[in-house]
């Protein structure tokens, strides 16, 4: 049995909700708190929380581009284990969050770690495929992530990841019904959280999963926000390796959003 690990040395009313970076770590560190409660078993053998051991980089990446509302959220399904697992940034590929985002930090480790998955940070050798992509392709289109940011920013559903015994990733639809629901549906009244804080009006899922969340999270909150979706950007997606970046800009053309990449 595995047990969600508790927050770290960091009081939930530190941040006042001032500006929106304020009252969005407001809501990660909620959030914390509730995932510590939570129980998982098999398959899970491992937890990763990297909003625990890399929320140094982490709280750098919300400070320094959540100063502002946004009209539109880019939603991940959760970390990817070369990516937020080791930056502590959604889709965290290392390359683009310390070279392009300019984001570095302190991070620590797992309580435990599995072997075969360690968490070495920005020392972490590994290029996360998914984060690649998606950093360059953003980078392609606004040059300086100052452009991007100005009306959008970027956020993962559930902070965990998840491992077996043998250390592979497991998806967030691997897990058992009753432990799935559960953190889901504390992850879904987070996202609520974090669209009324952040002023949002469209919510991209990165992949249909994600859509389906949020739009299931805010309709049951009665929020009015528009819930689209792009492709995701993941290896393991066969569209993905043939041309992800031509089809992601069709379908942001399509959405209205790549205005807001240029403006």
């Amino acid at each position: 049995m595995i047990v969600a690990q508790s927050l770290p040395n960091v009081p939930p009313d530190r941040y006042a909700e001032e500006n929106p970076a304020d009252g969005f770590l407001q809501a990660e560190l909620e959030l914390n708190l509730k995932l510590g409660n939570l129980l998982f078993q098999d398959p899970v053998k491992y937890v990763y929380n990297p909003l625990l051991y890399a929320w140094d980089p982490h709280e750098k990446y919300v400070r320094t581009y959540c100063q502002s509302i946004k009209e539109v959220l880019f939603l991940g399904m959760n970390p990817g284990p070369f990516g937020m697992a080791q930056t502590g940034v959604p889709f965290g590929e290392v390359k683009h969050v310390r070279d392009w985002l300019q984001i570095d930090g302190n991070v620590d480790k797992p309580q435990v770690e599995h072997p075969k998955r360690p968490i070495r940070g920005f020392d972490c050798p590994n290029s996360e495929v998914s984060g690649a992509r998606f950093w360059s392709f953003f980078k392609s289109i606004c040059g300086q992530p100052e452009v991007f940011f100005k009306h959008c920013f970027v956020h993962n559903h559930c902070p965990l990841i998840f491992m077996n015994q043998s250390g592979k990733n497991l998806t967030l639809t691997d897990l058992p019904k009753a432990q799935r629901d559960s953190l889901l549906d504390i992850c879904d009244e987070s996202l609520c959280q974090v669209v009324k804080t952040l002023g949002v009006k469209m919510v991209i899922g990165v992949g249909k999963f994600s859509e389906q969340r949020a739009r299931k999270a805010l309709a049951a909150e009665g929020m009015e926000v528009t819930v689209k979706s792009i492709m995701h950007p993941s290896p393991r997606n066969p569209q993905a390796n043939k041309g992800w970046d031509s089809v992601v800009r069709a379908q942001l053309q399509e959405l209205g959003v790549m205005p807001l990449l240029t403006a």
